[in-house]
């Protein structure tokens, strides 16, 4: 008989209202909801936000003027701008003006230090008009009268709830965007799961799967996130908004970030404790992380008094995707009176230390090149390193040191650190207080797990334009076998060592066969499936050979070169100087690409956006270009990002086709311990073989399972069909 796995409201719907209410979430009849809202067309339970503004604002809010200060949150406009304004609100940093003190004051719409002076309630189908369209939400969690959380319930029947649930909710923003103005957070739950994510700009990537070390107990799930407590240090800390392409975004920090920013504040707190190493894989928003725990340091002035902060961070992050969010994020720190102060040269970050600059200074390691011994020994002062194998080589890390004796250091990585001279020095500066090297880490296999990322495939290029290995061993591999390679610069002046490696590479009949390879590989299984691609290749002039090459096979809009450019290119390099992309269209090739159905579909690079480019819809990359170490495994985690829309578009992995060979020299390219990269990285050749094998062992006891008559021409064919 089979298993009934229930329908939505008893199953899933009634259980989250009674957990919900087992933790002190009043749980609101629909009638009485209906009653609290005015009708389908209200957005607030009126009378309770009335009611919580006059008792949280006395001698500011009264009588008279209660119902303008809902007014203004009512107005707020029905898109992301409104729901950062909302949240803004929420976190009582609106005004009104005073009459009394004859000043403006911030309203509290919520208490974040007495959980009980707020109340909290829940209910469920919340139904809303606005005269055009109807639209109906499965349960609503509200706090103080305003909407904070809206929940979609999946059975467990439902093989799509994923799919089935941003389909909803993008409904929503179509039809009713009124109803996600106020909510702050959206839940979805699908069999034992329990994922959470933003209300705006939703899509497979930003939504996360609540974790527990209890796996699969729903209940438990529910009650955790929902606890009040939590529920409000969300609200307060964890919710960010960002421009990201002249667009705002927005994003919850997901629980390794969390759990890493309360590890980082209470080791800048420990004073018998200096350092501190973070690893989070590539894709995991490091750079949130830091920014983040930067901004709680500075605010917490009971425990760290008025302190600096210098975050160090990536100049390609800085002046790529990032500068956008950067910038917003740094303005709402100013506006809560933080410093901040950008050394854009030695000169004036010595200038700041020196002067006993208190706030956030923004810089890179460079910076600290010579810098003077003892230029700032207090002991309230924070490093944070962004790429921390690489920021402390060489006599760099010393003079941090020595400048700066008695501050905390914490190193970011996105990649493991790895056995070579680099690694060993990153521990030493980094990882010496902690037993395991780490304060914290969200490795690769659980990002993975979490579909923070996706599994890394690659395939091997055809042997006739593929690098022999022995002159990859020879040119390449040997070369940097025991250093290893932390950064494109270092990897680069390797390379130009390499000279018959490169003029393979390079050699024109070589370059016309792997262009009509990739773009026959493009047409039949990246193009149709909606994906874009990267081709890498070994420098500039690589790059610009494959543009004019790949233009005979496809469209020359398809693609576009993204390289550095030099003064001299136009006399010195004319082919090179051709392809160039000035700054403006760089910039605009760049906001495009994550579009699907925007121009280029292909990227041809070499250094540029091999970190800190994140599009989810580029699916393969075409490996033209030897790598090793941290910078292979930052190249090639471009294609790991989770992509999925609307039509079953939903990416299975990323994808390297490996034209250098370097993925069968894996171990001597990635100077990591087995463990980090086992299981991640997978040979499609070996997945295919092992396919079948299991599919002529399984076939059988499959057809069986599904009901079909399991005839030996049935089995037959169900082989040939997976098999082909």
């Amino acid at each position: 008989m089979p298993l009934n796995l229930g329908t939505e409201t008893p199953t899933v719907q009634q259980p989250i209202l009674k957990y919900a209410g087992e933790i002190d979430w009043k749980v609101v009849p629909r009638e009485d909801a209906l009653s609290f809202r005015k009708g389908e067309s209200g957005t607030l339970f009126y009378r309770v936000l009335e009611k919580k503004l006059l008792e949280l604002n006395k001698g500011l809010v009264s009588r008279e003027n209660v119902d303008d200060v809902i007014h203004r949150m009512e107005a707020v406009r029905n898109n992301i701008e409104g729901n950062a304004e909302i949240l803004s609100w929420l976190r009582g940093e609106q005004a009104i003006y005073d009459e009394n003190e004859k000043r403006r004051r911030n309203i509290t719409v919520i208490d974040f230090d007495d959980v009980k002076r707020n109340v909290f309630q829940v209910t469920d189908e919340w139904q809303y008009t606005n005269g055009m369209e109807t639209n109906r939400a499965d349960i609503m969690f509200l706090i103080n009268g305003i909407p904070v959380a809206i929940v979609e319930t999946k059975s467990a029947k439902k093989t799509n709830g994923m799919e089935e649930a941003l389909i909803q909710i993008r409904r929503y923003h179509r039809e009713t965007p009124e109803m996600l103005t106020a909510p702050q957070v959206f839940d979805m739950t699908h069999l034992i799961d329990f994922f959470y994510g933003p209300t705006w700009n939703l899509n497979r990537k930003n939504i996360f799967n609540w974790k527990d070390e209890e796996k699969g107990n729903f209940e438990k799930k529910v009650r955790l996130f929902f606890d009040r407590e939590h529920f409000l240090k969300m609200l307060k800390e964890w919710i960010l908004f960002y421009i990201k392409d002249d667009e705002l975004q927005k994003t919850i920090l997901r629980q390794h970030q969390t759990r890493a920013i309360e590890k980082i504040v209470k080791r800048c707190a420990d004073e018998s404790k200096k350092t501190g190493l973070i690893w989070h894989t590539q894709g995991s928003g490091k750079t949130f992380t830091m920014i983040t725990a930067a901004q709680q340091i500075l605010a917490n002035k009971e425990v760290f008094g008025k302190a600096t902060v210098i975050l160090m961070i990536d100049r390609n992050e800085l002046e790529g995707q990032l500068s956008g969010w950067v910038e917003r994020i740094l303005g709402e720190m100013q506006s809560h009176d933080i410093s901040i102060e950008k050394a854009t040269s030695k000169v004036r970050l010595r200038q700041l230390l020196k002067a006993d600059f208190r706030g956030l200074i923004i810089s890179m390691i460079h910076k600290f090149d010579g810098i003077p011994k003892n230029i700032c020994p207090r002991a309230n002062v924070t490093v944070m390193l962004d790429e921390a194998h690489r920021s402390v080589g060489g006599d760099l890390g010393n003079y941090l040191v020595a400048a700066l004796p008695q501050a905390t250091l914490i190193g970011f990585t996105g990649t493991p650190i790895d056995k070579t001279a680099y690694g060993k020095g990153t521990f030493k500066i980094f990882g010496k207080e902690d037993d395991n090297g780490y304060l914290d880490k969200y490795p690769v296999a659980e990002s993975i797990e979490d579909g923070t990322t996706l599994y890394l495939t690659y395939m091997m290029a055809p042997n006739e334009i593929r690098v022999p290995g022995e002159e990859l061993e020879r040119e390449f591999l040997d070369l940097v076998e025991a250093e290893g390679v932390s950064d494109v610069d270092e990897l680069n002046k390797i390379l130009d060592r390499a000279v018959k490696l490169k003029t393979f590479l390079k050699s024109a009949d070589r370059v016309e066969k792997v262009a009509a390879f990739i773009a026959r590989h493009f047409r039949e299984n990246v193009e149709p499936l909606g994906y874009k691609a990267f081709v890498v290749g070994v420098d500039r002039e690589a790059c610009a050979l494959y543009k004019e090459a790949l233009d005979k096979f496809l469209p020359p809009e398809y693609l576009t070169a993204i390289y550095t450019t030099a003064q001299n290119d136009s006399e010195k390099y004319p082919l090179v100087h051709k392809y160039q992309q000035t700054a403006e269209e760089e910039k605009k090739a760049r906001k495009l690409f994550p579009k699907p159905s925007a121009l280029p579909k292909i990227f041809i690079v070499t250094d540029k956006l091999l970190t800190g480019f994140d599009a989810p819809v580029l699916y393969c990359m075409h490996l033209d270009k030897p790598m090793r170490d941290h910078v292979l495994l930052q190249a090639i985690a471009r294609v790991n990002r989770p992509y999925e829309e609307e039509g079953d578009i939903k990416k299975p992995c990323g994808l390297v086709i490996d034209f250098v060979g370097i993925f069968e020299k894996l171990e001597k390219a990635l100077a990591f311990d087995s463990d980090v990269v086992s299981g991640v990285i997978n040979n499609l050749d070996v997945l295919l073989a092992r396919f079948i094998e299991l599919m002529k062992g399984q076939a059988r006891p499959y057809l069986e399972m599904t009901g079909g008559k399991a005839d030996d021409k049935m089995v037959e064919r169900a082989i040939d069909a997976f098999v082909d």
